[in-house]
């Protein structure tokens, strides 16, 4: 995977009161830290966020960001959103090695149709909707794609079925649901009180 660059500005204040003033001014107060290095406070124009991360790979690009000529290979790590606008207030990178392994959270996507599970009146239901994988900043996957076209009225397709891109492998309990199956219920009629007793 290619990294994307991002400018930022170090040497902004920090605290609530200034951090408000960047927010009004349409930058994103944030920290860069890992592999060791003091953590580095900077602010990104948030426009410049949005198309970094307006690829296949949203919130998984690698980015490269410069700042004050030097750059930092990183990821996202945590985005903080305002509780009601839902507007980013501020963002967490993580600097990186991009030959060593990290695990991050990709999205499950299904494709195809269970065909035999809907001619039962069933329908499938997603046990979740993203799973943790270990991979190397290089070899980050967009999304984990997930065909049901061949699933049966009972199935459950496990972490342990998913085929996964080269170079990464999943996190976590092989057996967890990834993809269930659910059946329609049959509700019988309820017996009307009152109904004449069947003749002996």
């Amino acid at each position: 995977m290619s990294s994307v660059s991002l400018v930022a500005q170090s040497g902004r204040p920090t605290g609530s009161a200034a951090s408000r003033r960047l927010r009004t001014e349409d930058q994103i107060p944030g920290v860069i830290y890992g592999l060791g290095m003091t953590p580095l406070p900077v602010s990104v124009e948030r426009r410049d966020l949005r198309l970094a991360v307006a690829g296949a790979a949203g919130m998984n690009t690698l980015l490269s960001i410069e700042v004050d000529g030097k750059k930092y290979p990183s990821i996202i790590k945590e985005l903080q959103r305002h509780p009601i606008r839902r507007t980013v207030s501020h963002i967490d990178f993580l600097q990186v090695n991009v030959n060593e392994e990290i695990t991050i959270s990709v999205p499950v996507h299904l494709t195809g149709e269970a065909k035999a599970v809907l001619a039962e009146g069933g329908m499938v239901d997603p046990a979740v909707d993203s799973i943790d994988i270990i991979c190397t900043p290089n070899t980050m996957p967009n999304e984990i794609v997930v065909d049901i076209s061949n699933m049966q009225p009972g199935d459950v397709i496990r972490l342990a079925d998913l085929v996964l891109p080269a170079g990464t492998s999943a996190a976590g309990d092989p057996d967890i649901a990834v993809v269930t199956t659910m059946q329609a219920t049959v509700e019988t009629p309820a017996a009307v009180e009152g109904d004449a007793a069947p003749a002996e």
